[in-house]
């Protein structure tokens, strides 16, 4: 039997896995601290959290139109991507810079901003893997317990589950190997989570009206009824 084919599949599986090489790039680069404080929890975030709950709009995308095999294999690519970013960064940060070029403080900026990217993609690719596939087999599981009813209650859901896996993940790791600092872990890790569910939250009424427009446009609503939610398996 054919493969189906798809209009935007494609399309949503490149702007998934910009948002989330973007946010990766950003969190390396910048610790955004907005001068507010609630007690002892400052209200800090890393540049990624301005784009990567965008990425989890679109794993919520792809797998409540195109089902979790289909969402699988986009979390794969993801995962290779960063994977080959992280890779590549830290060689041409290892390899020999030009003289002028090094004059002006090249290799000082380099090291400054990317110069951690590769403790952080650690991070980074252990809690995007527990953090997408908690997200995708939570939505998949609740549309069918609910028949497709409540769209916006599972894409919700999966969010809060699986932003909070992430979140804690990545920041214990990355404090671990000296990306951030230990004294602001917890304040990192309260303002991220409730920054990206927020985001969610508030684009929720954005990502049903795209949803359903998808589904119409490609003539899909996918039920993961018979689904074997093996992560490594990548056959659809």
């Amino acid at each position: 039997m054919p493969t189906k084919q798809y209009r935007f599949y494609d399309l949503i599986m490149a702007l998934f896995v910009t948002m989330l090489l973007l946010s990766n790039l950003l969190s390396s680069a910048k610790i955004i601290d907005m001068g507010i404080a609630l007690g002892s929890i400052r209200l800090i975030f890393d540049a990624g959290t301005l784009v990567f709950p965008i990425s989890y709009i679109f794993g919520d995308i792809l797998t409540e139109v195109y089902g979790y095999a289909r969402s699988r294999r986009v979390i794969w690519a993801g995962f290779a991507a960063t994977a080959l970013m992280g890779f590549f960064t830290w060689l041409a940060g290892v390899l020999p810079g030009e003289s002028d070029w090094q004059q002006y403080a090249g290799q000082t900026a380099y090291d400054a901003i990317l110069g951690g990217i590769s403790g952080l993609i650690v991070a980074s690719l252990i809690a995007y893997w527990v953090g997408e596939f908690s997200n995708s087999y939570v939505i998949a599981k609740m549309k069918v317990a609910a028949r497709g009813r409540r769209v916006w209650s599972r894409t919700i859901a999966s969010t809060v589950v699986g932003q909070a896996v992430d979140t804690v993940t990545f920041f214990s790791i990355a404090v671990l190997l000296g990306v951030f600092p230990a004294g602001a872990m917890f304040s990192l890790i309260i303002t991220n989570y409730v920054m990206k569910v927020g985001v969610e939250v508030v684009l929720t009424p954005v990502t049903l009206r795209v949803i359903s427009s998808l589904k119409a446009a490609e003539k899909e609503d996918y039920y993961d009824n018979y689904t074997r939610f093996n992560p490594f398996r990548l056959e659809v």
